[in-house]
């Protein structure tokens, strides 16, 4: 072993104990490497120069418009979430059921496969189910596992389906490092990798998984009795109409802009959170004056994405259709300041706000870090330390990405998704992106990895906002025992991906290319 592996070694090891030391991941992440660096230059292993680098990258960071896009799905999710609309929605399918136990289940998954597109923010959803679905699924005689373990699983499928803030960030590392190790093999106009390759590659997959899902809870669960009845209650059309149009018109427009071409990441983000809005204050307001001003600023916004999707192109300025196009953007402008001044004074803005800056900040902390852990990996030549690794292992490009997911799904079990993504991809992904093989497809099935990451204990985070609301009665052992068939669920759908890329790279091809 040289000395450049020794330290290359003894930084991995300082990186884990730091993290598992319970101080914050992005002090870890940073610190670690810089220590490293610091010592490796004091005798003459590390060259310092490579820090040099260092803040070119971070304003790389902070100028990525891309990058942009995660606060604004942020705030979308946060407005949702706080807005009580989820409530809603559960409340209205737990009366179409009544209380039967597999029906119960399954509303809880498909509500939760629809939250998952709204909102995509993991501790926000799993404590909203323990709060609102659990009481629900145990009165119907769901089993305390089954029902922790569906809580937690369905509670993270916001990491795969989109719109998803994982999926940006993945479409960030992927797209940077596909172009580099392309043009590192000699391939100098290579497709580029955009976060709607990513939206519209995970569609699929994650549809398989709600359906592998589905499956085991139609499976364990028995219908109820023919002789017994169910009490489900007539809900009035009008009210089912109204608690799932809007979500459902909101993840269309943000999701369809993207796919249509109408509309850039960022700017589909910035649909959303204004969407979410608008959807927030007109549940919170009272006069229906507002509430009419709301709701039309809300269709005027969907007409205008509807007008792009259609391919119908901008209306010439002073034309009647321009003169229509500029009286919707007014009417959008002033519902939206009158949401945001509504959402104020409920109390919601602030603290909806708050919260974006919290997860936004943890999120850009981790990212700035990992950009110096690349740059020190690389000073130590640990790029071409993993080169040689990838090319000695046996299989090929194939065993590297099972050496790849094995590592990925180990990972899981001690860091999130974050930290594993701005870790794996720019340190071991270079190898594998400089091949043929599809970048969309590699991406997914990173996603599909990174989902177990929150079930897998000691530290699966969905795991943890379970347990901080649950009720004494359902142990860690319970839910622990709980997660793990849909783990496994997971790595079943994680083994059908993998015996069929066209799962990802279908729809993407289809609609981009």
């Amino acid at each position: 072993m040289t000395g450049a592996e020794g330290f290359l070694l003894a930084m991995g090891l300082g990186l884990f104990a730091g993290i598992l030391s319970g101080i914050p991941a992005m002090l870890a992440i940073a610190g670690v490497p810089l220590v490293t660096a610091l010592v490796g230059a004091a005798v003459g292993v590390f060259d310092l120069a490579f820090l040099n680098f260092f803040p070119a990258r971070v304003w790389g960071v902070m100028t990525n418009r891309l990058l942009m896009a995660v606060p604004l799905f942020v705030l979308m999710g946060v407005l949702l979430e706080r807005a009580r609309l989820a409530e809603r929605m559960l409340g209205v399918l737990a009366r179409m059921t009544g209380g039967a136990p597999r029906g119960m289940a399954l509303s809880v998954l498909a509500f939760s496969t629809l939250i998952a597109a709204s909102t995509g923010i993991i501790g926000a959803t799993v404590v909203m189910l323990v709060l609102i679905s659990l009481p629900a699924m145990r009165m119907a005689g769901v089993d305390k596992r089954l029902a922790a373990g569906l809580i937690c699983a369905s509670g993270t499928l916001g990491q795969v389906i989109p719109p998803s803030i994982v999926l940006v960030l993945l479409g960030d590392q992927i797209g940077n490092v596909y172009l580099e190790a392309q043009q590192a093999a000699g391939n100098f106009a290579p497709d580029a990798v955009s976060v709607g390759d990513l939206f519209a590659g995970a569609l699929l997959p994650g549809l398989v998984l709600v359906a592998f899902y589905a499956i085991y809870v139609a499976l364990r669960l028995k219908p109820a009795p023919a002789a017994l009845p169910v009490a489900r209650e007539a809900v009035p059309a009008g009210e089912v109409l109204f608690t799932f149009l809007p979500p459902i018109l909101l993840i269309l427009a943000v999701l369809g802009s993207i796919l249509a071409g109408v509309a850039t990441t960022t700017e589909a983000a910035g649909l959303g959170a204004v969407g979410a809005a608008l959807l927030a204050a007109h549940a919170a307001e009272p006069l229906r004056a507002g509430r009419w001003l709301i709701a039309g600023a809300g269709l005027a916004a969907l007409a205008l994405v509807g007008i792009g999707m259609a391919g119908l192109g901008r209306a010439a300025p002073g034309t009647p259709a321009g003169l229509a196009a500029l009286a919707a953007a007014g009417l959008i402008a002033a519902g939206t300041l009158w949401s945001g001044g509504r959402l104020w004074r409920a109390d919601l803005l602030k603290g909806a706000m708050a919260d974006t800056v919290r997860i936004s900040g943890m999120v850009f902390g981790i990212v700035v870090a990992a950009s110096l852990l690349s740059l020190v990996f690389r000073g130590f030549g640990g790029d071409h330390l993993v080169e040689d690794l990838m090319a000695a292992l046996p299989g090929g490009t194939f065993g590297a990405i099972a050496l790849v997911m094995a590592l990925i799904f180990l990972l899981g079990f001690l860091l999130e998704a974050v930290e594993i993504i701005y870790i794996v991809v720019p340190l071991l992904g270079p190898p594998i992106l400089g091949t043929d093989i599809s970048p969309v497809w590699f991406a997914i099935l990173i996603a599909m990895n990174l989902q177990t990451s929150f079930l897998t204990p000691p530290f699966g985070f969905a795991l943890f906002y379970f347990r901080s609301v649950a009720p004494a009665d359902i142990t860690t052992l319970d839910t622990y025992r709980g997660v793990v068939p849909f783990v496994l669920l997971q790595v079943a759908a994680l083994s059908v991906l993998i015996a069929v890329p066209e799962l990802a790279t279908w729809l993407p091809d289809l609609i981009f290319r």
